[in-house]
């Protein structure tokens, strides 16, 4: 086709001159010179045409009933299957983990500050410092344990803003029968952390009393803070 359009352009430009009868090699020579011109270059499919267009042409294939004896329509059945499954495979593999490592990496932040611990953690960091009589750091500990608990739990969320009476009353609403004692230890980590009042052994013993309540207290109703 490229050809005919090639000698079609050489006779088309020789009608402004004088008729010519090129021999062979004439005629070739011709030819040669109007096919390396850019335009035919455009005209060729790429490699990403041939690379489609083969997709394509297998792909129908599939679909002949008069492929190796009538079994195209099961080979397209079976790739179909095979397709599906990979895409589910795929969505199970990088799609699922992203969510869960999202879910996983989110880190509540306890009146105003980020905490990473787990209520875990926090619990053994508070008796750490209640060892060595550090008491103002064991009971901010225990408390944010408190906190981190009920985050973990998924029973109260305290959003970035809330203050620790405002966890203790949405604390008081999944757990009614603790919330004078929610306020109490509310009380005691706002003297310790912000009124810098010095925590004691008895103030420690109040907020652990009242974190072992909460969990071990079973939720009425999850609420956010």
């Amino acid at each position: 086709m490229v050809l005919t359009r090639a000698l079609s352009a050489v006779l088309a430009a020789s009608d402004d001159g004088p008729p010519l009868t090129p021999d062979g090699d004439e005629a070739r020579r011709w030819a040669e010179d109007e096919l390396s011109k850019p335009a035919y270059d455009i005209a060729e499919p790429t490699p990403f045409d041939r690379i489609a267009r083969a997709i394509g042409d297998f792909i129908a294939s599939l679909f002949d009933p008069q492929v190796s004896g009538g079994w195209g329509s099961v080979l397209a059945i079976v790739a179909t299957v095979v397709v599906v499954i990979v895409i589910v495979a795929a969505f199970l593999v990088w799609g699922m983990p992203r969510v869960t490592r999202r879910a996983a990496a989110r880190t509540p932040l306890l009146f105003g500050e980020p905490e990473h611990r787990s209520a875990a953690a926090l619990r053994a960091a508070a008796e750490d410092r209640a060892r060595v009589s550090d008491w103002d750091a064991a009971v901010v500990l225990r408390f944010r344990a408190l906190a981190r608990g009920c985050f973990e739990r998924g029973v109260v969320d305290p959003p970035p803003g809330a203050t620790v009476h405002g966890f203790a009353r949405a604390a008081a609403r999944v757990f009614p029968q603790l919330a004078a004692r929610l306020e109490a230890a509310a009380a005691a980590f706002d003297d310790v952390r912000y009124l810098r009042r010095p925590g004691t052994a008895e103030v420690y013993r109040l907020v652990a009393s009242v974190d072992d309540e909460v969990a071990a207290a079973r939720p009425v109703q999850a609420v956010p803070a």
